[in-house]
């Protein structure tokens, strides 16, 4: 059994799987224009937000209990939200702040002020930006937008590479990648090059069960079913991250699309199958063209943090330990709801089948079972009332060691 070599994270993703929930921020030309593709052709004039406040994006998500935060600082139309050397088509053209404003400063400083991650989405596939038909000239171009946030926003948590409109394109992942790491070794780098995260598929924010930590390849985005060609050399634990809009099928902000709003009751199915299935949440929340979060999607957004923190803010009991069979002993009979599984993931994800029995009365009954466990597993309860909790492993491929199983 010990000669099985298993993955391992590293202390990166083993902290960035910690964060276990970010707050995304689709903003730029596309909130100013009702869409969510611009094709490069919009002015810079149209983008004017009159209360552009990213402290209050970045409290907003503090608030609501997310760790890290990441922001779309040039979208597919090629609009950068800082002042680019690269090119005009940003907001140093725009009549915001008469051309001297800097969204990704002004987000990066208000993370470091909140004491949250800060990461950056550029897309590669630029519908503005002339020389994209020329992939060498491209490929130096994109280069050069890269090292700008690499270097002038201090330390990130996460570099975004969206697939979509990319498919079929070759980009120079080497140096990309390179680059990240020359520059930002701790962020994590999503799903393409050779990524230390990937993908997990969808845009519903959800997650399969099981979810293995490990994976040799992904998605490149929702418009292909191709798989990417990561470079020789990327770990094989890569694990994934599950992204959704708080507005239905809106990432950028939409007038008089409340209607949209995910429901408190969708947004706990979500977590529960994200979180809850050992990935980590990445929940779009769109400011509009005012620059500021909307109110419902901010008291909406609040109210999911405040639920999460009612539900499974404090266990009744928990512990931890090596071995296939742990056991947790309460001083009176406990009315319970959820239980909460986390592996010890830096020493590989061991456990391959499991079950949670409950002592009621002097009766040993089976209330939960499943196969992986990873960084944390859910499961929900029907109301068990019992003295103890045996948590048993069946399958495994090396000695479990788990680092918490906690009740609620």
């Amino acid at each position: 059994m010990n000669a099985i070599k298993l993955a391992r994270p590293t202390k990166q993703q083993y902290a960035w799987q910690d964060l276990e929930m970010g707050m995304f921020c689709h903003f730029g030309i596309n909130t100013f224009c009702d869409q969510e593709w611009g094709a490069g052709t919009d002015s810079p004039s149209l983008f004017r937000p009159t209360a552009l406040d990213a402290f209050e994006w970045v409290r907003t998500a503090k608030q609501a209990g997310f760790k890290y935060f990441i922001l779309t600082a040039k979208h597919h139309d090629g609009f950068c939200l800082w002042p680019t050397a690269t090119t005009d088509y940003s907001v140093k053209s725009s009549p915001w702040n008469d051309g001297q404003g800097d969204v990704v400063r002004e987000c990066a400083d208000a993370c470091q002020a909140e004491g949250i991650g800060f990461g950056i989405y550029l897309s590669p596939w630029d519908r503005h930006e002339p020389c994209y038909a020329d992939k060498e000239a491209y490929d130096r171009f994109y280069l050069r937008q890269l090292s700008e946030l690499l270097t002038g926003y201090g330390p990130l948590v996460e570099v975004w590479f969206d697939g979509a409109g990319s498919e079929g394109r070759a980009y120079d992942w080497p140096a990309i990648i390179s680059l990240v790491k020359k520059y930002q070794p701790e962020a994590m780098i999503f799903n393409m090059g050779a990524p230390t995260i990937r993908w997990v598929g969808n845009e519903d924010g959800v997650a399969p069960y099981p979810c293995w930590n490990t994976a040799e390849t992904a998605k490149v985005s929702m418009f292909s079913d191709d798989t990417l060609d990561w470079l020789s050399g990327t770990s094989a634990w890569v694990p994934a991250e599950c992204d959704v809009p708080i507005r239905k099928e809106q990432w950028f902000w939409h007038p008089h699309q409340v209607s949209r709003l995910l429901s408190l009751d969708e947004l706990m199915d979500i977590y529960y199958r994200s979180v809850g299935h050992g990935c980590n949440l990445l929940l779009n929340v769109a400011p509009d063209d005012r620059g500021l979060l909307p109110e419902a999607d901010v008291s909406r957004v609040l109210e999911f943090g405040a639920e999460i923190r009612r539900r499974l803010g404090q266990p009744h009991a928990y512990t931890s330990g090596h071995g296939d069979m742990l056991e947790l002993e309460f001083a009176a009979e406990l009315s319970l709801n959820h239980i909460v599984l986390m592996e010890d993931i830096a020493h590989g994800e061991r456990v391959r089948e499991y079950v949670v029995e409950a002592e009621h009365q002097g009766s040993w009954v089976q209330v939960a079972a499943g196969s992986a466990i990873g960084h944390k597993k859910i499961d929900r309860l029907d109301q068990v009332v019992a003295k103890k909790i045996r948590f048993r492993v069946l399958a495994s491929l090396d000695q479990p060691i788990i680092r918490s199983i906690a009740v609620y």
